[in-house]
């Protein structure tokens, strides 16, 4: 027997669409409370002090919370290159906006501390607001988008053909989801804020992500009900070929009302999903105001994990549909690398994942406690 059949191609298949939500959880969770930190450090913090223990709350652990950024892109590339291609061509601006901002916030870091002028300080205390602020909307807007489909098509030699532009993303739908994105991460970080803050930052932290944690709910629950009412959904209409090869325009697909909620009415339990978004969201809400600050870390990001997998739950299994040609739509059984290829990259997984969780783990370990001002005022052990 060749080794790679050991685990059949469907298989293979689900288990890279569960790894791909894993890497994309991990991505909001981890690096998540870093943008919200960002968002939140010119209101968090008003004089220099505050906003260099804001900084430092995030300085030893952000570069490592981006790895999941790039697993994801990575896992992307070798899983599914018909998703990376069209969402990296389709997208290619708002991406190009993102990276941009993400660029910031390595630089601000760096540099924000480096002259000791105010104009200087507040100019970068601003730019890390961005560099915050434009990755969590531009992503909230892409997922609003893909669940109302993405205007490509393909041709039969798999060229793709993208009829869409960047304002185009900017419809109402894809805007609440856009402002849902902000608002959760600001939860998450303020979050963040009240574990690893004391005194006045804690407490503006508190407040800023009581009131956010509020909005998350209610605003992924009126996501919830718009997707129902007018967005709609997509259904495959022909014979589902879990190990057929990686072509979409293989199948027949139509829009319907209500698609995206087929899974749930098939097997109610995975209600539970959504519910951890909003019970996670009123759960941190409760333990801010409780100043259970652990408890309120653990729930948003409960919350922010439960959010982001939703859109995979009510969507499976589609992972990229198309809005203006439906049967091109990218599927979990058509659109994925090679039966060897996934196993190849399984098994990268199964020996790195592991250590990045390892040393990930030890590293917060390691920086457990909270963010003292006098030692960042006596420059003791801190960076930034």
């Amino acid at each position: 027997m060749i080794l790679h059949e050991l685990i059949s191609y469907d298989v293979l298949r689900l288990i890279w669409w569960l790894l791909l939500g894993i890497l994309l959880v991990g991505f909001a969770v981890m690096d998540g409370f870093d943008l919200g930190t960002g968002m939140l450090l010119p209101f968090a913090g008003r004089t220099d002090l505050e906003r260099r223990v804001v900084i430092n709350t995030i300085g030893p652990v952000w570069e490592g919370n981006q790895v999941w950024l790039i697993l994801g892109g990575g896992a992307i590339f070798a899983a599914w290159p018909q998703l990376y291609a069209v969402s990296f061509s389709g997208f290619y601006l708002a991406m190009f906006a993102i990276l941009f901002a993400l660029i910031l916030r390595p630089v601000a870091f760096k540099f924000r501390s480096k002259y000791d002028e105010a104009r200087w300080r507040n100019t970068w205390d601003w730019l890390l607001f961005v560099g915050g602020f434009v990755p969590a909307l531009i992503c909230g807007v892409a997922l609003g988008n893909v669940l109302q489909g993405v205007p490509f098509r393909l041709e039969p030699d798999m060229q793709i053909h993208y009829t869409g532009s960047f304002f185009g993303l900017l419809n109402p739908f894809a805007l609440l989801t856009g402002v849902l994105s902000v608002v959760m991460l600001v939860m998450h970080g303020a979050a963040w804020l009240q574990l690893k803050a004391d005194g006045a930052v804690a407490d503006r932290a508190r407040r800023f992500g009581s009131v956010a944690a509020v909005l998350t709910a209610a605003l992924f629950a009126l996501a919830g009900v718009l997707m129902y009412k007018f967005v709609g959904g997509y259904q495959i209409t022909s014979a589902v070929v879990p190990t057929g090869p990686s072509n979409p325009l293989l199948k027949t697909v139509v829009q319907q009302a209500g698609a995206w909620f087929a899974n749930y009415a098939a097997h109610p339990w995975l209600y539970v999903v959504p519910a951890l978004g909003v019970g996670g969201a009123l759960l941190a809400w409760l333990a801010m105001l409780a100043r259970r600050s652990l408890l309120g870390l653990l729930c948003s990001g409960l919350s922010v994990a439960g959010i982001v997998l939703s859109v995979g739950v009510s969507m499976f299994p589609f992972i990229l549909p198309s809005s203006i040609d439906p049967r091109a739509s990218l599927t979990v059984w058509d659109s994925s690398s090679s039966h060897l290829t996934l196993f190849i990259m399984l098994v990268c997984v199964a020996i790195f994942l592991p250590m990045i969780l390892a040393y990930t783990s030890w590293v917060y370990s390691v920086l457990r406690g909270k963010v003292d001002a006098d030692d960042i005022a006596n420059d003791r052990g801190h960076a930034y």
